[in-house]
């Protein structure tokens, strides 16, 4: 049977969430984006900015500590996206133990596309602007690690998993969880499904957070078969008037698109097929094993061509290999990289074919201010050469028909419809573009009196977006602990133990059952002389303790005390000296050493043996008298109360109060006078009588109506209707299938620390060292088992500096009502 436990930070105050981009803050480029949350630090992408070069390409790493990262999250291949990754993990001071995650298909084309960008960035700029070489990104791919849609991971207490993006094949959307909030970074993403790529996916789950792009802002895409037949004619009527068309792409994404509408044009119409389409990119060509790899990871169209013949495989589109073996002088299609003409092939075909009006090029993306194809677009009559600045004239024609898959306005509204966010801060958009969208969302969604509202940021690089949660703290008692069901204010004691923000309440009994924690015992003695009588340590005894039990015992027929159950002396056989026996426990030594102390004192008496004492009745009714004076002398008049003899009876600042001698009992109607009176009967009481069995009950172990001083209080509270199934609709590493609901809500700061310290009433300290992934571990499990550094280790007492804290009074024969102990400072390594 098991117990869901809602378990609440001290003051109920919130946490604060910090989104910070480093990167596509109000610009498109070099994506890049830091998530932080109760200590973790998640960082999205990492990318180059296509307009700059060298280290003005990169996101502003300079901006945060990149130590503190542990975990890496890459949405897709597109160098904006993860360019910088190399030059992260190799060229700064990046966490060695964070990991990274990529799909399948964006690892396999990671290491070429990059390969190809180092190749190309040497050709185009000096040594010294080089981000980094060869060897650094074979470096990365040791690190990258794979994962599927939909594939739950945990990496240091972040849940993560990912979603079809649909922008190019492998893209992904993430939806990472920490301490029970989510957040939904989406990257580059589409919501129509074109001829080989599936439309994004809605998450099932609500995210808390969503960081979405706004490239488009409220721009509206043209319906996919406008769009295409726009785009064959536009080629069609070049090649026909003997010209030339440069089709501008990325080597990867777009392009197979392309050569698909191509390649089903061209054999719809005979009269072209003389007419080559060529495809210059070798990296292009390599990387389309990876494309037929994973046709499962593409829509129905092309599974289904897939079944008859490779689609890939075209009839009509030729690769060129290199530009000495292209003939220039004939009508002809070419795809060329980079999208966006800054440099490599696509800007040679441009500069050499922008003076003849019969070539033509069609920008079929996006394009980023500060770069040629966002140039052209403007009609200028005339570019620079890139080698030399010479002017060209520019006299081809030149459109632009988007293919870009990036969300639209009404694809990104209706995915915020459906995923239903209480927070969007907007990413990847040009200052403007992204302004616009921010207002056609304010006036959808926050307008209205009705419907949920949501808060809408969108931030300038390294400017904070900062949001405060509540989230319940969840945990789950197990074990013996919730055998009894707690009512509502019930005080209850357990040990907290806190794994990946997961919380789990058992009893100290039961961590070795429930976890790998082993609780060692240490079994002490410590012989100490004794010149008097073994009768009147035990009178001694008496009067510094209460509870003391005798008797003889039945294996070595001798006298023997015991206090606090825990601790036991007896006489050994010389008769010169005595045994005291006890368990290792903080409270046990103390014990210990205080009837050593009065050993050692009673041997510096007189010879003679004083006369044994014995707590009988007249020393109770002379305790009680001493407890009166003591009072009266501080507050004034005592009088008694008629027919119960502890109880007292005075009169403060013309308040009543009625004090129980024995239970520490006030009764006032003034709040402060009633504590005032309270502390200085704790005081005489401490002064007057033994110290309390309660005190010193050093081995009891203690049942759900039965607290013990040394373990943290928990009061319960009535479940409301439907928390306890809540954590069904999320992934969980904890199961809740046998929940009863009921919930505790803790008091003292027990899950304050990283990991929490364990100490049972022996004194035995047990802790979880390093960091776990996944769930608590399971019984049976020994150290080493555990993988990724969570260890068990067990650490013999070592005795914490003196509590100064109030004396506790006395009740006999009724133990007195005491506050709990204050705990030690946790030690706990984190």
């Amino acid at each position: 049977m098991a117990e869901l436990i809602k378990v609440s930070p001290p003051g109920g105050g919130g946490d604060i969430l910090e989104v910070i981009p480093l990167g596509a803050g109000s610009e498109v480029g070099r994506s890049c984006c830091l998530v932080k949350y109760r200590g973790k630090s998640v960082l999205f992408d990492c990318g180059v900015h296509p307009a700059y070069s060298g280290l003005a390409s990169l996101p502003f790493f300079d901006a945060i500590d990149a130590d503190e990262i542990d975990l890496a999250l890459i949405t897709h291949f597109h160098l904006d996206h993860c360019a910088g990754l190399p030059y992260l993990l190799e060229r700064t001071n990046f966490n060695p133990k964070a990991r990274i995650f990529m799909t399948h298909p964006t690892k396999a084309i990671y290491k070429a596309l990059l390969s190809d960008f180092v190749r190309v960035s040497s050709h185009s700029t000096s040594s010294e602007e080089n981000l980094y070489n060869e060897q650094d990104i074979l470096k990365t791919m040791e690190r990258i690690e794979s994962l599927d849609y939909h594939q739950e991971m945990t990496v240091n207490g972040i849940r993560f998993w990912a979603y079809n993006a649909g922008h190019v094949l492998g893209a992904a959307m993430f939806m990472i969880e920490i301490a029970g909030v989510r957040v939904l970074y989406t990257g580059d993403f589409s919501r129509q499904e074109d001829r080989h790529l599936k439309e994004a996916e809605i998450p099932p789950y609500k995210p808390d957070v969503l960081i979405v792009e706004s490239t488009y802002g409220v721009q509206v895409h043209e319906p996919r078969k406008i769009r295409e037949s726009r785009f064959t004619q536009k080629v069609a009527q070049a090649v026909r008037r003997g010209g030339r068309v440069l089709l501008p792409v990325f080597a990867l994404g777009r392009a197979q698109e392309l050569l698909l509408i191509l390649d089903e044009f061209w054999e719809a119409h005979p009269d072209l097929q003389e007419v080559p389409i060529y495809y210059a990119s070798m990296l292009a060509k390599r990387c389309m094993t990876v494309y037929q790899t994973y046709i499962n990871m593409m829509n129905d169209n092309v599974k289904k061509r897939y079944d008859v013949s490779n689609p890939f495989a075209f009839k009509y589109v030729s690769n060129l290999r290199g530009m000495d073996q292209f003939d220039d002088s004939q009508p002809c299609v070419i795809m060329a990289s980079p999208g966006m003409l800054q440099s490599g092939l696509s800007r040679e075909l441009f500069e050499r074919w922008c003076s003849d009006k019969r070539n033509a090029c069609i920008i079929p993306g996006y394009c980023v201010d500060g770069t040629l194809a966002k140039h052209i677009l403007t009609e200028p009559t005339s570019i620079s050469r890139a080698s030399d600045g010479k002017d060209l004239p520019l006299r081809c024609s030149v459109d632009y028909i988007t293919f870009s898959a990036h969300s639209d306005f009404l694809q990104t509204s209706q995915f915020i419809d459906q995923a239903k966010p209480t927070n969007i801060v907007l990413v990847h958009g040009e200052s403007n573009e992204m302004g616009r969208l921010r207002l056609a969302l304010e006036d959808r969604y926050n307008k209205g009196s009705e419907g949920h509202k949501i808060k809408i940021f969108t931030p300038k690089n390294t400017q904070p977006v900062q949001l405060e949660f509540h989230g319940e703290r969840i945990g789950k008692a197990i074990g013996v602990l919730p055998k009894r069901k707690p009512e509502n204010g019930m005080e209850i004691s357990s040990v907290i133990i806190r794994q990946d923000f997961n919380h789990t309440l058992v009893k100290q009994e039961d961590l070795s059952t429930y976890t790998n924690i082993k609780i060692s015992k240490i079994s002490q003695k410590l012989v100490v002389p004794i010149r008097r009588s073994f009768k009147t340590l035990t009178g001694e005894v008496v009067r510094t303790f209460g509870g003391v039990e005798t008797g003889i015992s039945k294996e070595t027929t001798r006298p023997y005390f015991t206090v606090g159950r825990g601790v036991s002396v007896e006489p050994v056989e010389d008769g010169l000296s005595v045994a005291i026996k006890w368990l290792a426990g903080y409270k046990a030594d103390m014990i210990a050493d205080s009837i050593a102390s009065i050993c050692i004192s009673m041997n510096d008496l007189v010879d003679k043996d004083p006369v044994t004492f014995e707590l009988d009745d007249d020393y109770y009714k002379r305790s009680l008298e001493v407890s009166r004076k003591m009072l009266a002398s501080r507050f004034g008049t005592v009088l008694g109360v008629e027919g119960d003899k502890n109880k007292s009876r005075l009169v403060l600042d013309l308040v009543e109060v009625v004090v129980d001698h024995h239970s520490g009992e006030v009764e006032c109607d003034d709040e402060l006078i009633r504590e005032r009176v309270r502390m200085a009967l704790r005081r005489i009481q401490a002064a007057v009588f033994p110290i309390p069995d309660y005190y010193c009950d050093c081995c009891a172990c203690s049942t759900m109506d039965n607290t013990e001083p040394d373990q943290k209080k928990v009061k319960v509270d009535e479940p409301a209707d439907g928390d306890a199934n809540d954590e069904g609709k999320r992934p969980t590493g904890l199961p809740v299938d046998t929940v009863d609901g009921v919930k505790v809500k803790q008091d003292e700061e027990s899950v304050q620390a990283k990991i929490e310290s364990v100490r049972d009433n022996l004194g035995t300290e047990a802790s979880i060292k390093g960091k776990s992934e996944g769930n608590l571990p399971e019984a049976g499990m020994q150290v080493g088992e555990l993988g990724q550094g969570l260890e068990a280790k067990v650490e013999p007492h070592l005795d914490p500096p003196p509590v100064k804290e109030e004396p506790k009074p006395v009740d006999t024969p009724t133990p007195v009502d005491m506050d709990v102990v204050k705990e030690e400072p946790d030690r706990t390594e984190s």
